[in-house]
């Protein structure tokens, strides 16, 4: 362990004052310790969304650490075009999809996720259960079990619609920001959303829902 000094705690107090983008310049330059306060401040939101997208422990650990040598080794690359954060989960991201792609054994998401020709509003599909919950959704979701179906639920849905849940509604990006993440468009990412949410509140529905309450949902008649 280093010997502590007064410099150090010096240089410890100011590096924390420092903003993302001001600690990301000096780790540019050369300071170690810059880079070091820089892991520490993104570190467990790296490690969140890591989780979120593989659901195993050691695996999210194991992303969280590529994650940083990748940003480590390519700080030249970062053109300032988007938050020190939404670079880095970018990365992120991308490290978890090759090891959720590589466990699966076939492609399951392309890197970048590209806009494809369902994310356009006239596609989402109408809801076929709707219910009331028996229960408040705010008091449910503090129960283990309802946490645990959640991440199931999740889970079962199309990776680029979970994605863009996990960083939008659980993460708390902003549109902009998650459309960076995933390299789409923002109004790709609102479409998706959509789904996801209405995907999510089904499936739970089917779960948590009370049937004496469902409404029978008329779909149009196309051939009229």
């Amino acid at each position: 362990m280093a010997n502590r000094t007064p410099e150090n705690d010096a240089t410890n107090v100011e590096l924390r004052d420092m903003t993302q983008k001001e600690l990301f310049e000096r780790a540019k330059a050369g300071q170690w310790e810059a880079f070091q306060a820089l892991v520490e401040l993104l570190e467990p939101r790296v490690f969140r969304v890591a989780y979120r997208i593989l659901q195993q422990r050691e695996d999210a650990e194991d992303v969280t650490q590529q994650t940083f040598i990748s940003v480590m080794e390519n700080l030249e690359q970062f053109r300032g075009e988007a938050a020190v954060s939404t670079w880095v989960l970018r990365i992120a991201t991308n490290h978890a999809l090759k090891l959720l792609r590589r466990k699966r054994v076939r492609a399951t998401v392309p890197l970048e996720t590209p806009a494809s020709s369902d994310d356009d509003y006239s596609t989402v599909p109408h809801p076929d259960f709707v219910a009331q919950w028996r229960d408040d959704p705010a008091d449910l979701a503090q129960q283990r079990e309802v946490r645990q179906l959640l991440g199931e639920t999740l889970n079962e849905l199309d990776p680029k619609y979970s994605l863009v849940f996990v960083l939008r509604d659980i993460e708390g990006f902003s549109t902009k920001e998650t459309a960076d993440i995933l390299e789409i468009t923002p109004a790709n990412t609102k479409v998706r959303l959509l789904r996801a949410r209405l995907q999510l509140r089904e499936r739970l529905t089917r779960v948590l829902g009370d049937e004496s309450t469902r409404v029978r949902v008329v779909m149009p008649d196309d051939s009229t």
